[in-house]
């Protein structure tokens, strides 16, 4: 049972702070009131990425492999967007964005604790392979971010036009700084994905063991490629935000997650087993 706690406190840590702001947002705080509270939220947090930090380090590199599990995934992702979200919160003011998120990412904090399934790949064998997975791992946990950014910026954008949607956002930020936002992280994951695709095309003999294979996941993960270097394109050339932005955003996301479908994503598509 002990093994449990450290998962434990994280997600209580995630769920009370994102209860304290629903409250502290429904019953109007004075202004020294509020700014205290968000200190003390960003305290909160930053403690909760450190643990939750602390438990993927532990998790993923266990017994001196590197652990690929589907679990492990999925915690990291949502540990990347909160830690994306802190840090865009020491500048901008992004309080019901990260209550947004805090509560999904208590519950996939939990799941490597519950794991049944664990994909070691020895890492004294593999230095490149590792590089190639973690640099996948991460741009694809960036885009997994932008998209649900975006579903966050068409709910800002409903809200602030008062059109109905099925969540309330208390308070946003302005539309131009969470567009802002988005397209730094779509930038960083864009290059990551360059990366990954270059480096599995240059190295696929000697990383996964065989030539570069024509099947629908290097395609998906091309036309994601084309899609976002489209859409960095219109919006240094058009200057395109809002509703484009995020539909081109979406789409690019839907292809790169058919490229990893499948219930091993991550050992049957990143590590082409």
């Amino acid at each position: 049972m002990h093994q449990y706690i450290p998962y434990l406190v994280v997600a209580f840590i995630y769920i009370a702070v994102a209860a304290d702001f629903w409250r502290s947002a429904k019953s109007s705080l004075d202004t020294d009131a509020s700014a205290s509270s968000h200190s003390l939220h960003s305290a909160m947090i930053a403690l909760g990425l450190m643990l939750h930090g602390y438990l993927l380090y532990r998790d993923i590199f266990a017994v001196g492999g590197f652990n690929l599990g589907f679990y492990y995934a999925l915690s990291a992702i949502l540990w990347l967007t909160v830690l994306i979200y802190w840090i865009a919160d020491l500048k901008h003011a992004l309080h019901s964005l990260q209550a947004f998120v805090l509560p999904p990412a208590a519950i996939f904090v939990l799941l490597p604790a519950f794991a049944i399934e664990n994909y070691y790949l020895p890492t004294a064998e593999a230095n490149l392979f590792m590089a190639h997975i973690a640099i996948a791992i991460l741009a694809y946990s960036l885009f997994t971010f932008a998209a649900l950014h975006a579903l966050l910026m068409t709910i800002a954008e409903r809200t602030l036009h008062k059109q109905p949607t099925l969540i309330k956002l208390p308070s946003f930020p302005p539309l131009i700084v969470m567009d802002s936002l988005l397209f730094k992280v779509i930038k960083l994951g864009f290059v990551l994905l360059t990366i990954t695709l270059i480096s599995g095309m240059l190295f696929s003999e000697q990383v996964f063991g065989k030539p570069l294979q024509w099947n629908h996941k290097t395609i998906f993960s091309i036309a994601s490629w084309l899609i976002y270097a489209w859409l960095l394109y219109g919006r240094y050339r058009y200057g395109w935000r809002g509703k484009t932005a995020i539909r081109w955003t979406l789409f690019g996301f839907v292809l790169l997650l058919l490229a990893y479908v499948g219930s091993r994503f991550v050992l049957h598509i990143l590590l082409g087993r």
